[in-house]
């Protein structure tokens, strides 16, 4: 996808290098952040181009607009993805996909799992299979939430070819 983004440079960055630190701030800037609406940056690709700056009056810093493509992650409803599973309780668990985290309420557990406290690491378990820390499941999104900087998920193992993965 392409993106644009603008970066403030003290007048101390300007010179021979200038280029070499708008690089290196837009990577720090956008990189591992999420918007609304693109969802998570996971990397940026390629600077496509850097615009002529302008320098703020009375500041004297300069503004670049930046344009650049990125790969992004932004899961929808009904989407399978694999998460890896960091924390069990009573209610269901919480599996992480990249930065994305997903709960899995009880109510979307195959009723033949049965949550074991007892057990250590604390566990969903049946006769074939066993859900705890560590644990990769296969998940379908059943709805997410998108907040500013963050996106929250639940979701499903209770359909066919979904739960853990072996």
């Amino acid at each position: 996808k392409k993106l644009t983004h603008t970066i403030t440079l003290h007048p101390s960055f300007l010179g021979p290098r200038m280029r070499e630190f708008v690089t290196k701030r837009l990577y720090q800037d956008v990189e591992g952040t999420c918007t609304g609406r693109y969802g998570y940056i996971v990397a940026v690709i390629a600077i496509l181009e850097i615009q002529m700056g302008k320098i703020i009056p009375g500041h004297g810093s300069a503004e670049f607009e930046v344009k650049y493509s990125a790969i992004l992650f932004k899961p929808f409803k009904n989407e399978v993805i694999d998460a890896s599973v960091h924390t069990v309780s009573k209610v269901g668990f919480f599996a992480s996909a990249g930065p994305l985290e997903i709960f899995i309420s009880r109510a979307f557990i195959p009723a033949e799992m049965e949550f074991n406290p007892n057990s250590n690491p604390p566990s969903y378990q049946s006769e074939e299979v066993k859900v705890e820390k560590g644990t990769l499941v296969r998940v379908k999104i059943s709805g997410t939430r998108i907040d500013a900087t963050q996106i929250f998920a639940i979701g499903t193992i209770k359909e066919d070819y979904l739960g853990v993965i072996e």
